[in-house]
């Protein structure tokens, strides 16, 4: 991967983050099940942690 592809994998993922994010509190709020949205956040941010290691160790 190129540093701008890595760049804009990151931003893509932001976005989805904040969209996801944004979902489970809608869930939250009518007293849904969570779980799934929570483990999307989660590897969400794993995924993240590893592009932005991957962006370090390419600049």
């Amino acid at each position: 991967m190129t540093k701008d592809e890595i760049q804009q994998k990151i931003a893509e993922l932001k976005s989805d983050y904040v969209r996801i994010q944004g979902d489970l509190e809608k869930l939250e709020s009518v007293g849904r099940n969570v779980s799934t949205a929570e483990k999307q956040l989660e590897e969400m941010e794993k995924e993240l942690k590893m592009l932005r290691e991957l962006l370090a160790s390419t600049s």
